[in-house]
């Protein structure tokens, strides 16, 4: 073998050679892990593309279906605020319209209250029961020779025969 100094430096020269073996291997190694690591983030890229691309659409979707319901909602405020402003116009007219029924009603109401302070009501049969009385106390006086209570006694019944034509005039 040999020996002195050249063995020395053949001894480190293969232990160089070695060591350079090993980190070639080991680089080699290093290499194709990287080149399937660098693979497979190729194939994640292109994955992320593919969805980033599908929800770029579907973003442009949602936003082509905001500004459409954006466009009807403002369609429907404008609707809405024309129907509020019809209905406020139909409540002010049947607030009026009531004022005015009202106020009717009240002077209604003041002159059937003055009617009824000169007027009393009574039932027809009575009033027919009252000319029958009014007939029987006039043939007595009559027989009798009292000419007033005779005339006053007429006079009874033909008001209570006007009370009833007016009654039957009123009801036709």
């Amino acid at each position: 073998m040999v020996s002195g100094r050249n063995g020395e430096m053949l001894m480190r020269a293969a232990a160089t050679i070695e060591a350079l073996s090993q980190r070639a291997t080991s680089a080699e190694q290093l290499y194709h892990r990287q080149l399937e690591q660098s693979t497979r983030n190729a194939e994640l890229r292109e994955i992320a593309e593919v969805t980033s691309d599908g929800l770029l659409r579907e973003v442009e979707g949602l936003r082509a279906q905001l500004a459409e319901i954006t466009a009807t909602g403002a369609t429907e405020r404008a609707h809405f605020g024309a129907e509020r402003g019809r209905m406020l116009k139909l409540m002010q007219d049947a607030e009026a319209h009531v004022a005015d029924v009202t106020a009717e009603f009240d002077a209604l109401r003041k002159s059937v209250d003055a009617f009824n302070e000169t007027a009393v009501a009574v039932p027809i049969v009575m009033l027919r029961l009252a000319r029958t009385q009014f007939d029987i106390l006039s043939d007595g006086f009559a027989k009798n020779g009292d000419v007033i209570s005779h005339a006053i006694s007429e006079i009874g019944g033909c008001a209570i025969d006007q009370a009833l034509a007016a009654k039957k005039a009123a009801d036709s």
